[in-house]
């Protein structure tokens, strides 16, 4: 939904997480089975070695921490200050004026 919702990566001024949010193209189990299928599929135990590496995959690459020292993430804010910090980012943002595209549609009718 990050990537979706108006991220960084596509013009959002400001992007805000909480501390459990998870941010990630997929999900833990199917980056694992990607990321890790040989590893998976040479394991002795291909269930166990599959958990173990879902669970190293999401405590090191899934937490709102990881996406802040990226940039892809301004905050990470405790979820008792959204308010506060929505009434902040906004009142910064209230003056703020970006100018229009030249045009409206990139490939116009001939």
């Amino acid at each position: 939904a990050y990537i979706v919702m108006d991220s960084r990566s596509i013009g959002a001024d400001l992007s805000y997480a909480w501390p459990t949010n998870e941010i990630a193209v997929m999900g833990a189990e199917g980056a694992a089975n990607v990321v890790f299928r040989r590893e998976i599929a040479a394991a002795d135990d291909p269930d166990a070695t599959r958990a173990q590496l879902v669970k190293e995959y999401t405590a090191e690459l899934m937490h709102p921490y990881y996406a802040a020292e990226r940039g892809l993430v301004d905050d990470v804010i405790d979820p008792a200050e959204t308010r506060a910090t929505l009434i902040a980012a906004l009142e910064m943002l209230a003056t703020k004026h970006a100018p229009l595209p030249s045009r409206k549609h990139g490939n116009p009718p001939q």
